[in-house]
C-alpha cells in the first residue's frame, strides 16, 4: 500500500512539474466567438466611458487582451474570409462585401474549421461566422431567421405600396411584435440614405423592443451553443465551436431593458473636431461622407439622432455581452472547462460620427481596430502569461489561423499570411516591430505600427498619423517635411 501511495505521489508531482505540451498529443477544444461590427467600445479597452461589458472584461482578466489588434479588411466578407483562410484579400480575391464568399471565390482553400475537422475535431457553428449562413462551414450548424431584429427576415420587407415612401421620414412599415403590439419601422423615423429602392428592411435604424430576449436571434444562438455544451460536447473528441453574434451590427435593435440606463444618463457623443476632413484628400472625404455601409452623418445630425444612435450601439453591445456571459458560464460548468481555448474577436470596427462617417470601410483606427481576447485552457495556464495580461504590440486577425493550429498541435499550412501569437501569449511585453496591413478595396491600403498609421489611396493620396500623440487621427502629417523619411519607410512596407 505504501509503495502504491509513493507511485501516486510521484505521478502527481510529475504532472505538476512537467507541463502538458501545447504541441503534441494533447488536443484542446476551441471556443471561437465572433462579434459583428464591434469597435473598442468595451470596458477593458476604455473606448467609451459608458461601455458596460462586464463579461468581456472578466474574460480579458482570464487571459491576454490585445489592445492593438486590427482586421485585414474593414468589412464583414473580406475580414472573415481572411480570418478563416489565414490569407489576405489580395490572395483570396474577396475584397468587399460585394465579392463572392470565400468558399465560392476560392473553393480549394482550406478553411479553419475544415482543417480542424480533418484533424479529428468535431466542428459546430452558429450565427455569423463567414459572411452569411454557416451551412457548409461546420459539420453541424444552426442558422437563425431573426438575425437583425425580433422579426423573421422575410417579414421585414416593404410592400409595393410602402416602398415609394422609403427615403422619406414617413412611417413605412407596420408590423406586430410577439406580444401583438403594433410596431412602426423605422423606429428612428429617419429617411433612408442607403439602398432606398430595395424592399429589404431599413438597416440604418435603432431603438429598443419591449419583448423578451428570446425574441432575438443572438439569444437563440447562445441557447443552442449552451445546449451543446450541457450535453457533453467534447466528451468523445475535441471540438471547435464557432459562435457568431450579430449585434451590434445595424440595425441597432436590442431588448428595451438595455436602453433604460440612458434615461438617467444620456449617451456621451464621441470626441470629434469640426474641421477633421480639411487636411485629407478628396478620395478620403468621399469615403467618409458617402453612405456606403450605413447612412450619412448629415442625415443623422439633421434628424437629431446622433445621441440615440450612440445609446443604441452601447445598448446592443451590453446585450451581446450578456449573451457572451451566459455562454461562458455554461462552458465553465461543463466537462470542457479545463481544456478549451477561448478566442473573442470582432471582424472590424465601426464609426459613429468620427470623421463624419457612419459605418466601416475606412483605413482609420476606428474602422480597423478590433477587440481581441485570447484565453488559454485552464490546464495550460501556467505555460502562458499571467491572467489579465495586456499586449500593446500590433497584431492582426490574420494571426488567428496559425495561432490556433499552433496552440492545438495541428499541421499549420505553410502559405499563411499571419503569425502565431503563442510567443506573445507567453510574453506580452515582447517587442515585435510588426506593421499590420488593412486593405479596403483594391489599391487602398492602411498600415499600422506601434506608433504610426499610414494610409495610401488608389489615386496616390496619403495620410500619416502619429498615434502616440494623436490617437484620434485628427492631424494628417503626410506633408510634414520633418517626417518625410518616416513616411517613405512606411510606404515601402505596403508595396
Amino acid at each position: 500500500m505504501i509503495e502504491i501511495l509513493k507511485l501516486l505521489v510521484f505521478f502527481v508531482c510529475t504532472v505538476l512539474v512537467f507541463p502538458i505540451p501545447v504541441n503534441g498529443s494533447y488536443k484542446p477544444n476551441v471556443l471561437f466567438i465572433a462579434v459583428d461590427d464591434l469597435n473598442d467600445w468595451i470596458g477593458c479597452l476604455d473606448g467609451h466611458p459608458q461601455a458596460e461589458t462586464p463579461n468581456m472584461d472578466r474574460l480579458a482578466k482570464r487571459g491576454v487582451l490585445f489592445t492593438n489588434a486590427h482586421c485585414a479588411a474593414p468589412a464583414c466578407n473580406p475580414s472573415r474570409a481572411a480570418v478563416f483562410s489565414g490569407l489576405m484579400p489580395a490572395r483570396t480575391g474577396v475584397w468587399s462585401n460585394d465579392s463572392h464568399r470565400i468558399d465560392a471565390a476560392s473553393p480549394k482553400t482550406v478553411l479553419l474549421p475544415h482543417l480542424f475537422r480533418n484533424e479529428g475535431y468535431e466542428t459546430l457553428g452558429t450565427g455569423k461566422m463567414l459572411h452569411g449562413k454557416v451551412t457548409g462551414l461546420f459539420e453541424e450548424s444552426y442558422n437563425v431567421n431573426q438575425r437583425w431584429s425580433p422579426f423573421p427576415k422575410n417579414d421585414v420587407r416593404y410592400t409595393k405600396v410602402e416602398l415609394p415612401s422609403k427615403g422619406t421620414s414617413n412611417p413605412r412599415h407596420l408590423m406586430k411584435d410577439s406580444l401583438g403590439r403594433q410596431v412602426v419601422l423605422p423606429i428612428n423615423r429617419m429617411p433612408s440614405d442607403r439602398k432606398p429602392n430595395k424592399p429589404d428592411g431599413e438597416s440604418f435604424d435603432w431603438g429598443g423592443f419591449d419583448v423578451p430576449d428570446t425574441d432575438f436571434g443572438d439569444t437563440k444562438i447562445t441557447s443552442w451553443s449552451m445546449e451543446k455544451l450541457r450535453k457533453g460536447l467534447g466528451d468523445k473528441k475535441p471540438f471547435f465551436l464557432g459562435v457568431g453574434y450579430y449585434r451590434p451590427h445595424i440595425p441597432l435593435f436590442a431588448p428595451q431593458k438595455y436602453f433604460e440606463r440612458f434615461k438617467d444618463e444620456p449617451g456621451k457623443l464621441p470626441f470629434v473636431v469640426t474641421d477633421d476632413l480639411n487636411d485629407i484628400g478628396s478620395m478620403a472625404v468621399k469615403w467618409a461622407r458617402e453612405p456606403v455601409t450605413a447612412g450619412s452623418h448629415e442625415t443623422v445630425l439633421k434628424h437629431r439622432q446622433w445621441r440615440a444612435a450612440v445609446e443604441a450601439y452601447l445598448a446592443c453591445t451590453t446585450y451581446v455581452d450578456y449573451e457572451i456571459g451566459r455562454l461562458l458560464e455554461t462552458l465553465d460548468k461543463s466537462n470542457a472547462s479545463l481544456d478549451t481555448w477561448i478566442v473573442l474577436w470582432s471582424d472590424h470596427g465601426w464609426h459613429l460620427g468620427e470623421k463624419e462617417h457612419w459605418g466601416k470601410w475606412t483605413g482609420w483606427e476606428r474602422s480597423t481596430k478590433v477587440p481581441l481576447i485570447v484565453v488559454p485552457p485552464k490546464r495550460l495556464a501556467k505555460q502562458f502569461a499571467p491572467e489579465g495580461s495586456r499586449c500593446d504590440q500590433p497584431v492582426g486577425l490574420i494571426d488567428l489561423f496559425p495561432t490556433l493550429t499552433d496552440a492545438c498541435g495541428l499541421s499549420t499550412p505553410n502559405n499563411l499570411d499571419g503569425e502565431s501569437l503563442l510567443p506573445l501569449l507567453r510574453d506580452p511585453s515582447k517587442q515585435t516591430g510588426r506593421a499590420l496591413v488593412t486593405t479596403f478595396d483594391k489599391g487602398n491600403v492602411s498600415l499600422r505600427t506601434i506608433r504610426w498609421r499610414y494610409i495610401r489611396y488608389s489615386n496616390g493620396e496619403e495620410e500619416l498619423y502619429d498615434l502616440k500623440n494623436d490617437p484620434n487621427e485628427w492631424a494628417n502629417l503626410s506633408e510634414d517635411p520633418r517626417l518625410a523619411k518616416v513616411k517613405e519607410r512606411l510606404a515601402l512596407l505596403v508595396e
